[in-house]
């Protein structure tokens, strides 16, 4: 199975868990402390505790973490595929 295909099959909690956790990584590895990524990317150190502990955050924060973290291109994935209803959809699309 793919990873896609796994991504698709994970519940919407885990799915924000799987997000928290690749952030959390990210920035550890990069040497960052939660206080200086809270300020550099202007969100609340509450808010991303709260994120790195539970997957909640705002969009807009989660915006904010992206570009301070430098993987805003990660956010041009989003909604990117096109969801088709049908095959038709597809052929009339191709042409």
């Amino acid at each position: 199975m793919s990873t896609n295909a796994l991504t698709k099959l994970r519940l919407p909690g885990q799915a924000k868990m799987d997000v928290a956790k690749r952030e959390k990584e990210r920035r550890r590895r990069m040497g960052i402390t939660q206080e200086a990524l809270a300020r550099k990317a202007g969100v609340s150190l509450g808010s991303l505790r709260r994120f790195e502990q539970t997957g909640d955050i705002s969009f807009a924060s989660l915006v904010s973490l992206c570009y301070a973290l430098g993987c805003q291109e990660d956010l041009a994935a989003l909604f990117s595929t096109p969801a088709y209803r049908s095959i038709q959809e597809v052929i009339d699309e191709a042409r």
